[in-house]
């Protein structure tokens, strides 16, 4: 499972394509705050951890932009809190 995550800005979204399904997280985006609103895994990838991995693979690429978080998706906000790694992106 060596699938990148992509950022597809003309939909918002951060993408995982694995095995013909799309995972995606969705964002709005604005003065340098990434806001992630909803997050879909499709069942047929339900319970692999590939929420984690498009969670962790698009907030890596947040970190390299240089943005804040706000996690309004609560996956987002679950794994944030789960991973302390991720918490200094998270606006306060």
């Amino acid at each position: 499972m060596n699938q990148a995550v992509v950022n597809n800005a003309a939909h918002k979204r951060y993408e995982l394509a694995i095995d013909g399904h799309i995972a995606a997280a969705y964002y709005e985006k604005a003065d340098g705050v990434i806001t992630f609103v909803h997050t879909e895994v499709p069942p047929e990838l339900g319970g692999k951890g590939i929420g984690s991995k498009l969670v962790r693979g698009a907030l890596d690429q947040v970190r390299a932009e240089g943005l804040r978080v706000i996690a309004e998706c609560p996956f987002v906000k679950a794994f944030i809190e789960k991973h302390a790694d991720y918490q200094d992106l998270l606006k306060h």
